[in-house]
């Protein structure tokens, strides 16, 4: 079959072109997160919304669905393991992009670019009314587009939200996941928290702390974890992420004068985002068969270097000894000891991305609690401060003082991006039987982790993850060929239980 002019053929060029535009898109975001001026979100907007448009536009061009319905009816047995595939996620991607009339996306795209510069300010001032319509516009487009698609794909709408995200996952699946978790986490908290009040209290470090030496940090365990400089680079913001394209993967972070460990672990977790994106197989660039699986599994990366190989006690004597190089830290709070008490204190805090990892879940299931109210429509965009105060006092025990410690610390709902939190603690799940998985099959890992060393992890991911990219249908799929079983609570139950009960 000559793959130039069959329709297969056709079909790759096209996605392609859209790969190249969506990379765009990217590039565009990640600049007005780092370095765009605030002045420019409305003329960004229309830039965004203009991208949008022409992508929404190509999806929906008639020709594509006929070169699909070709495809799969005349092509797909002479097709290979990956063309397969390829074809696969092609036709997923169509599904759901092509549901969304190209209005009501470049709409959407326009309300998101408003609804961050809104939820910037809010944040900053701590005023949630300033950010209830923005966000109430947004929200409204996501719910007519999740109805929409959902009739299209026979989901419930926010299924069809998850399933944008992480292909395949439902609530039921979730509400299961979560309510194991429900379970068991606050017991073992209570636990944990017992143990660390009989315990001697760690000393906090002594500052200061100042932010070039911390960016210069960050930049030596990017390094050392393995991220190519020659390929991205990082920069400052107020929510940190990765965000690129095949061979330009770039990661933001944050520090706080006050404690170095926030940023460090932020510098961690994205640059495990970055390593998955860098490790995506380079033939399969921008087509669909190429890009990472899932959020779920790209969670599953990023808290597989900062929870599982950044706090695990082969590693954080060598963090120790790279935070007294940096800070010139000296005397018992620098301390081995003290230094992992520290990186493995459990307390119930405000904000997600710095919680420690048993709370961590909890956060999530408030964020899941609130969206599927707000889809349900029990729940309206006014309430959310007070609904979110509840929650977090029944589930983490304690009350925001202030929307921006509460409802506003996140970016996702500005961004419309609704759904997206499941994804976080089933890559905490994911990240722990994987752990688990890849130091039972090489035992060098923890001893490489005690040296500083990250290759023989990065190279067992890279086998088991990274370069699956999109071939199996789902992440599920890529977890049960590497650890030999479907996702379950109970290897990440497991790891909490020994890390904080049993070391």
């Amino acid at each position: 079959m000559n793959r130039l002019n069959s329709a297969y053929g056709q079909l790759a060029t096209t996605f392609a072109h859209l790969g190249h535009l969506g990379a765009a898109e990217s590039t565009l975001f990640w600049d007005g997160r780092t370095k765009m001026p605030p002045g420019g979100s409305a003329s960004r907007g229309k830039v965004m919304a203009a991208l949008t448009s022409v992508i929404a536009e190509k999806m929906a061009d008639p020709s594509l669905a006929d070169l699909l319905d070709r495809a799969e009816t005349e092509e797909a047995q002479q097709l290979n393991e990956w063309e397969a595939a390829n074809l696969r996620e092609m036709r997923r991607r169509w599904r759901h992009e092509t549901a969304i009339p190209p209005p009501l996306a470049a709409e959407l795209a326009e309300r998101v670019a408003l609804s961050q510069k809104a939820w910037e300010r809010a944040r900053r001032d701590s005023d949630f009314a300033a950010f209830a319509e923005p966000l109430g516009a947004v929200l409204s487009l996501q719910l007519e587009a999740a109805r929409i698609k959902g009739d299209a794909l026979g989901m419930a709408p926010y299924d069809a939200m998850m399933d944008a995200h992480e292909p395949g996952l439902t609530t039921e699946f979730v509400d299961q996941l979560f309510g194991d978790l429900a379970q068991f986490l606050p017991e073992l908290l209570e636990r944990i928290m017992a143990r660390q009040a009989a315990e001697t209290a760690p000393l906090p470090l002594p500052g200061p702390f100042p932010e070039a030496a911390q960016f210069a940090l960050s930049e030596k365990l990017a390094a050392m974890i393995g991220y190519d400089f020659e390929h991205g680079r990082i920069d400052l913001t107020a929510h940190p992420f990765a965000s690129g394209a095949p061979g330009d993967v770039r990661i933001t972070t944050r520090f706080y004068d006050d404690d170095p460990v926030a940023g460090v672990m932020a510098t961690m977790h994205e640059t495990g985002h970055a390593m998955y994106e860098l490790g995506l197989p380079g033939e399969w660039a921008f087509q669909p068969a190429g890009y990472a699986r899932g959020m779920g599994l790209h969670e599953s990366q990023s808290l597989l270097t900062e929870m599982q190989a950044g706090r695990n006690a082969a590693f954080l004597p060598v963090l120790a000894r790279l935070l007294r190089e940096t800070f010139g830290g000296e005397g018992e709070a620098w301390s081995d000891d003290n230094i992992r008490r520290l990186y493995r204190r459990v307390q119930p805090s405000h904000i997600r991305v710095d919680a420690d990892e048993v709370t961590y879940p909890l956060h999530v299931i408030l964020r899941y609690r609130i969206e599927r109210a707000l889809t349900d429509g029990s729940l309206e965009v006014a309430g959310i401060p007070s609904a979110w105060n509840e929650l977090s006092r029944e589930l983490l025990g304690i009350v925001p003082p202030n929307d921006a410690l509460g409802c506003l610390q996140d970016i996702h709902w500005a961004m419309g991006a609704f759904g997206y939190f499941p994804s976080y603690t089933y890559g905490a799940v994911a990240a722990a039987q994987l752990f688990a998985a890849a130091t039972r099959q090489d035992p060098e890992i923890l001893s490489a982790l005690g040296r500083g060393e990250f290759a023989p992890l990065l190279a067992w991911t890279r086998k088991h993850v990274h370069t699956r990219a999109s071939l199996p249908p789902t992440s599920d799929a890529i977890l049960r060929a590497a650890t030999g079983a479907s996702l379950s609570a109970d290897a990440f139950k497991a790891h909490l239980t020994a890390r904080y009960l049993d070391e």
